[in-house]
């Protein structure tokens, strides 16, 4: 389970913020205050820091920066209620890799957080016996290469990277597919199928790929 830290003093954003994150199946860490968000930062191994610029005592511009002292590569994502360039060149500079600006659609931000998750996940996924190298989109089950349609790896991906997790199927809809994906299911469900069968699924009892009726699928890792 990816590991996020959340560091906004307003509650009225961090809660249903971090509820929306729990949702998605990240374990959230959440602050009020910028030192405290620079601590966290430097003692824990995260795969994203969440950073509102406005936080108490130490603002995110300055965490950003004493963040990536420490550690260069974990991503950074800024909130900020100012708007233009200005603002923005000033949180690249320091460091952060994408920047949203309140009030913002909480559908865009979490599509934001997954993007930079994926960035700094392993070179290799693996669960169990299936193993993934994303960059060169190939998988294997045991040494055995898959043979995989685009839509059946990005699937694959997907559902391994979030191993012992439920990931619901809207959420299946909009990486795999299209965020504004409007057709039906059924689609999944076809290459759902064809994606066990790959792995050497059976149809009946397929012990690698789940469904938890009403809500999605999960890798059993």
């Amino acid at each position: 389970m990816a590991r996020v830290l959340l560091a906004e003093d307003d509650a009225g954003i961090r809660e249903p913020l971090a509820r929306a994150l729990r949702r998605e199946g990240y374990e959230v860490d959440e602050v009020g205050d910028g030192a405290d968000a620079a601590r966290l930062g430097a003692e824990s191994e995260y795969a994203l820091l969440v950073l509102d610029i406005g936080l108490p005592s130490l603002n995110g511009l300055d965490v950003c920066r004493a963040v990536r002292r420490d550690d260069p590569n974990v991503p950074i994502l800024l909130l900020t209620a100012q708007d233009g360039e200005l603002a923005t060149v000033a949180g690249l500079d320091a460091g952060a890799d994408d920047y949203v600006t309140k009030p913002f659609r909480l559908a865009e931000l979490l599509a934001r957080v997954r993007a930079q998750v994926r960035r700094s996940a392993p070179a290799v996924l693996q669960a169990g016996d299936v193993r993934i190298d994303p960059a060169a989109r190939r998988a294997w089950v045991g040494d055995h290469e898959l043979d995989l349609t685009p839509k059946e790896f990005d699937l694959l991906v997907l559902l391994v990277h979030n191993s012992g997790n439920v990931v619901v199927r809207e959420r299946i809809m909009e990486e795999v597919w299209d965020e504004n994906w409007f057709g039906s299911t059924k689609t999944l469900d076809m290459h759902v199928s064809a994606l066990r069968r790959k792995l050497g699924d059976e149809a009946a009892a397929p012990r690698r790929i789940t469904t938890v009726r009403g809500v999605g699928l999960r890798f059993e890792g």
